[in-house]
C-alpha cells in the first residue's frame, strides 16, 4: 500500500533469450511511463545484439501497457526495419491483443499468439 508522498516500486522485469535462433525480449509486469527507460534499454540491447535480424518481444507476462510503451515498440520496429530486420510481438492475452488492434499497432507490427508461430513463419 502506498501513502501520500510515496511512490510505488517500479515493476518491470525483462530478459533476453534466444529460442531456436529467434532472439526474444520477454517482459513481465507493468509497462508505463515509470518503467519506460527499462523497456527502451532492453529493446536497444536486443536490436544492437541482433542487428539486422528478426526479433520478438513477448508481452505475455505484461499486465498493463500504456500508450508511451506502444510508441516505443513501434519505434523499435522502425529501427529494426532500417537495419534490415524486423520486430514481431508475441501476445496471447486477448485484452492486450484487443488494445494492440484498437490502437492500430497490429497493422504496423506483426502480432502472433505464440513464439511457435514465429518459428514456423
Amino acid at each position: 500500500m502506498t501513502t501520500a508522498g510515496t511512490v510505488a516500486p517500479v515493476d518491470l522485469r525483462l530478459s533476453i533469450d534466444v529460442v531456436d535462433r529467434l532472439p526474444v525480449l520477454t517482459l513481465s509486469g507493468t509497462v508505463d511511463l515509470a518503467t519506460l527507460p527499462e523497456l527502451q534499454g532492453g529493446l536497444l540491447r536486443l536490436l544492437a545484439d541482433h542487428h539486422g535480424r528478426r526479433v520478438a518481444v513477448d508481452l505475455d507476462g505484461v499486465d498493463a501497457l500504456d500508450d508511451t510503451a506502444l510508441g516505443v515498440l513501434l519505434g523499435a520496429a522502425g529501427r529494426a526495419r532500417q537495419a534490415g530486420g524486423d520486430v514481431a510481438i508475441v501476445c496471447a492475452n486477448e485484452r492486450l491483443r484487443t488494445r494492440l488492434a484498437v490502437t492500430g499497432l497490429d497493422r504496423a507490427v506483426s502480432v502472433t499468439g505464440g513464439i511457435a508461430e514465429l518459428l514456423t513463419s
